[in-house]
């Protein structure tokens, strides 16, 4: 039986660090990782700690020489596509089908042909707003599981929901999905 491959989509979040702990609990576990930063994931979380917890180059770069139909094959090797932390603005991007970016392009290359997981993480009030709650019940009628936000005290020090959902949570999750 083949490892479980699971494409780790990392968005600019302050939550960006709980990647590292759930790409590791994920690599522990024996499941393939190809992860890929944002812009904004890149200022919060550095490719060297994915990279090393992945065994595989971080991606982000939908131009890069030699990778112009990367979103294409990503999306044919893995079995399950997760962006975690999802920050409200990659939320809205993808709810709108914006593809400049590598995010973008691996939600429309898949069009739900594999799993694909949304993990929020922002500000209660961000997450509240009717341009995030919109989009995140749009993705999920499109066929997008939304993970559950935790309740806490956020990283702007308001206490309330948007809390990234914790990565044993979500390693718990994809053991069950993947087997």
């Amino acid at each position: 039986m083949s490892k479980p491959k699971v494409l780790l989509q990392v968005t600019g979040s302050i939550a960006a660090f709980k990647a590292a702990a759930l790409a590791s609990l994920l690599a522990q576990d024996g499941c393939e990782l190809q992860c890929v930063l944002s812009a904004g994931g890149r200022e919060f979380l550095g490719e060297a700690t994915l990279e090393g917890l992945s065994g595989r180059p971080v991606l982000s770069d939908i131009f890069e020489r030699g990778r112009a139909l990367e979103h294409i094959s990503l999306v044919d090797w893995a079995d399950l596509l997760l962006v975690y932390p999802a920050c409200a603005n990659h939320v809205t991007r993808l709810r709108a089908g914006l593809a400049d970016d590598l995010i973008g392009c691996l939600f429309l290359a898949n069009n739900f042909r594999k799993p694909y997981w949304i993990a929020p993480a922002m500000n209660s009030d961000m997450l509240a707003h009717p341009a995030v709650a919109e989009a995140l019940a749009v993705l999920e009628s499109w066929g997008c599981r939304i993970l559950p936000t935790g309740e806490g005290r956020l990283a702007c020090g308001a206490v309330g929901y948007g809390r990234l959902l914790d990565p044993e949570a979500v390693h718990a999750l994809v053991r069950e999905a993947l087997g």
